[in-house]
Parts: structure tokens; C-alpha cells; sequence
């Protein structure tokens, strides 16, 4: 599932055992402007934390919830999923 709130965008939350997963997915239909996971940088990493806040505050989701932040990278039609691809951002 999407979701979306004034401070920003999550393409995917979703469940994977345990954990609550928020998941960025980059696409590049060449290398031109480089790999499709390098467009994750701090700056996307940190909005996608607030935003992973706002979700739990809304759902009443318990703080001691496994979180995991991933990346799917699509790059001229391979996919490369990464899961935990970086640690909370504050």
C-alpha cells in the first residue's frame, strides 16, 4: 500500500514477518543519470523517516514495532530489491 500526508510520500508499507517495511522504489531507464538506488540520498532518507513517523502516530503503532527501510531499484527492467537499505535517519 501507498501513503501519502503533507510531509511527504512512502511508495510501499507493507509487512515481512515481523517487520513493518516503508519501501522507496527508484526507476532509471538508463544509467545516464546513474543507478536507480544512488537517487535515495540522505535528504530522501530523512523525509521518508519523518513520514514513517507520522504513519506509526496515525496507526498507533507501537514504538518497539521491527521497522525496516528498503529500496527497490529498477534499472533498464532488472529489479534489485534491498531490504534494509538504510537505517533510521533523524
Amino acid at each position: 500500500m501507498n501513503f501519502s500526508c503533507r510531509l511527504g510520500e512512502i511508495d510501499i508499507v507493507c509487512k515481512d514477518g515481523e517487520y513493518l517495511v516503508f519501501a522507496e522504489v527508484k526507476y532509471r531507464k538508463s544509467s545516464e543519470y546513474g543507478q536507480a538506488a544512488e537517487a535515495v540520498d540522505y535528504k530522501k532518507m530523512k523525509k521518508i523517516c519523518k513520514v514513517s513517523d507520522y504513519y506509526r502516530l496515525i496507526h498507533k503503532i507501537d514504538e518497539n514495532t521491527e521497522m525496516r527501510f528498503d529500496v527497490i531499484a529498477v534499472d533498464n527492467g532488472n529489479i534489485e530489491w534491498i531490504k534494509n537499505a538504510f537505517e533510521y535517519v533523524i
